[in-house]
């Protein structure tokens, strides 16, 4: 407000505090979600021995994300020298915040469907270890586009170029290797930013659609069908 919003009202201000208050009581209410059940299954002896190293693994990886989206928030709060642009949060930290959130997320939908859903006994054929393959590579793929996302949003490298596929009037902008060392652009720089996001998107979406037509020449059961025309629709939509 002193450096920036001078013409903030409190009203405006009330509106981002609550943004900002509702998402911490729901990131607490997803811990309680996760730690009192999983002390309550604890003490009536429900879960195996292997479930009780993974169930320890999520509530953890819970109170880190906590932990992590506190020390996020923090850089947002520091005053940077000789700095009087918009204050944001470190690129870096909404980037590890998000990704130990996906990969909570993950994990917790791994572990569930493991719980609810058998698992097929498929003969291991080499077309079948070839899918798994790619599947996982396609995963990580995915993982470093949302990552990727993260710098676009803490950087609002979004703002920079809204034209596509070409970005302004060419399809590689000219301030694309601005910073010195050559390495500052992947993660500081807008432009740069927001070109590796395009490309890693494109490729996403590109490696789902190979990973679809791939599996369309193995005999697989219907489950595993579904999940993968789902992954095509959703990336599609995405």
């Amino acid at each position: 407000f002193n450096s920036l919003n001078h013409d903030m009202t409190l009203a405006e201000f009330k509106f981002i505090w609550y943004m900002e208050y509702s998402h911490r009581m729901w990131g607490r209410v997803v811990g309680l979600a996760y730690i009192l059940p999983a002390a309550y299954f604890w003490r009536r002896g429900w879960l195996s021995r292997p479930l009780k190293g993974c169930v320890l693994a999520l509530c953890g990886l819970v109170c880190f994300q906590g932990l992590l989206g506190w020390y996020m928030v923090k850089s947002g709060l520091e005053e940077k020298p000789d700095s009087y642009d918009i204050p944001r949060v470190s690129q870096y930290r909404l980037a590890a915040h998000l990704g130990s959130a996906l990969v909570l997320y993950s994990a917790s939908l791994w572990t569930g469907l493991s719980l609810l859903l058998p698992q097929h006994k498929l003969p291991e054929t080499h077309q079948l270890l070839r899918l798994r393959q790619y599947a996982h590579g396609t995963t990580a793929l995915i993982f470093l586009t949302a990552l990727s996302g993260a710098f676009v949003a803490g950087l609002d490298a979004g703002l920079v170029y809204n034209s596509f596929p070409k970005m302004g009037e060419r399809w590689i902008p000219d301030d694309l290797l601005a910073f010195s060392p050559t390495l500052r652009n992947i993660f500081e720089n807008p432009t740069t930013v927001q070109f590796d996001h395009r490309i890693l998107g494109i490729a996403s979406v590109t490696a789902v659609t190979a990973l679809y037509l791939f599996s369309r020449k193995i005999p697989l059961p219907r489950r595993t069908r579904m999940a993968v025309t789902s992954l095509l629709a959703i990336a599609c939509i995405q």
